[in-house]
């Protein structure tokens, strides 16, 4: 500030504050006392300094206020935040419970549907699958951001990517049983259908977590190790044995001279030459319906393969084999014989599909051009 200005604020001082006089009366006298501007002025600024100095007491003690409050605060949301921490803790221990739970109950799925279908397992393949590796990856991130759950995202992985390749094998085996239907002329999805019929039983659950319900990739699972089931069980069960181990047929199936009046006659199976007491073979998995004699055929035995499918062997002259007795594809059940109408010793061999007989020779050309391509 120069001098002029300093100045002009002492004029103004003084404007503010002129000097003034007092009179005063007391006991009779009379006082003049007299106040002089610099008097005023240096009063003024006490009782400016004065109330400044209260408002920052008055200020210092609402900050301290505040910041009490500040503190009280962050005290509190720190114990909310602990509370929280603990809620979350409680809560994961809570999920790490039930995915344990899960994935035991995942394991039974496994076991129990291996067991039931497969037996041993298949080795597994060189590779996995894109599923299989963003289980893998998925498993990684898990255990990154939750090292405690790193155990249960690895297994889980492991069960699903072992679900996925078994479902593929199943698949591979349910494919190469339906195209080897298919060339022996037969419909796969009669024959899948026709090994559901007559179905019973106790309920037995299965679950892939503890609440009852089965993960899609799991009943998928099921789905496929069924089909491939009941496509290799039908195909068991169709004729594609050799009854006999001949060298020739002597008779085929269709028109023929009778061998006693040698008049135009139909042969419903083949005939296969042998020696007396010759071996005779289950021709397809199934069971025996039928033990005894029949007219015409002599002592025979009859065999259903389901789906409609029967074999009939005839002229034997020994069983092997009994009523409701399960046979396989070459199981012994009979010895060849020559009872019946019969010129000598053979065995006469029919398929019949709901009663009706049909050509066995195409089934037995073509399951062995079957097994050929399949081995």
């Amino acid at each position: 500030m120069n001098l002029q200005s300093a100045g002009a604020f002492l004029k103004r001082l003084r404007t503010a504050f002129p000097d003034r006089e007092l009179i005063m009366r007391s006991q009779g006298q009379v006082r003049f006392i007299r106040i002089s501007s610099r008097l005023q002025v240096v009063a003024a600024a006490s009782a400016g300094a004065l109330a400044i100095a209260w408002g920052g007491s008055l200020g210092a003690v609402a900050l301290a206020g505040m910041s009490a409050d500040a503190e009280q605060a962050a005290l509190q949301q720190r114990e909310a935040e602990v509370a929280r921490a603990e809620n979350r803790v409680a809560r994961y221990r809570s999920q790490t419970e039930e995915v344990a739970s899960d994935l035991a109950q995942r394991q039974k799925f496994i076991e129990k549907v291996v067991e039931a279908h497969i037996g041993d397992l298949p080795e597994e393949g060189a590779a996995k699958d894109a599923a299989g590796e963003a289980d893998d990856a998925q498993a990684a991130k898990i255990s990154a951001n939750m090292p405690q759950s790193g155990r249960f995202a690895h297994i889980e992985a492991a069960q699903l990517a072992f679900v996925e390749r078994l479902t593929r094998y199943a698949e591979q085996r349910a494919d190469s049983a339906s195209n080897a239907i298919r060339k022996l002329g037969l419909n796969p999805r009669t024959i899948a259908a026709s090994q559901r019929r007559a179905q019973g039983g106790p309920l037995v659950k299965l679950a892939t977590s503890a609440d009852g319900s089965v993960d899609p990739r799991f009943k998928k699972l099921g789905t496929s190790l069924e089909r491939m089931e009941a496509l290799e069980n039908g195909l068991a069960s169709i004729p594609q044995y050799k009854p006999a181990h001949v060298a020739y047929v002597s008779s085929s199936y269709g028109y023929r001279s009778d061998p006693f009046t040698g008049g135009a006659a139909f042969h419903a199976g083949l005939d296969f030459p042998g020696p007396m007491g010759s071996p005779i073979y289950a021709a397809a998995k199934g069971r025996v319906s039928f033990v005894g004699r029949r007219h015409g055929y002599g002592n025979c035995i009859e065999i259903s393969h389901g789906n409609g499918l029967m074999t009939r062997y005839a002229h034997l002259s020994k069983f092997d084999a009994h009523v409701g007795e399960k046979v396989e594809a070459g199981t012994p059940i009979a010895a060849m014989g020559s009872t019946g109408r019969s010129t000598g010793p053979h065995l006469h061999f029919e398929v019949r599909v709901n009663g009706k007989p049909v050509n066995p020779r195409p089934f037995l050309e073509a399951s062995r051009n079957v097994h050929k391509e399949n081995n």
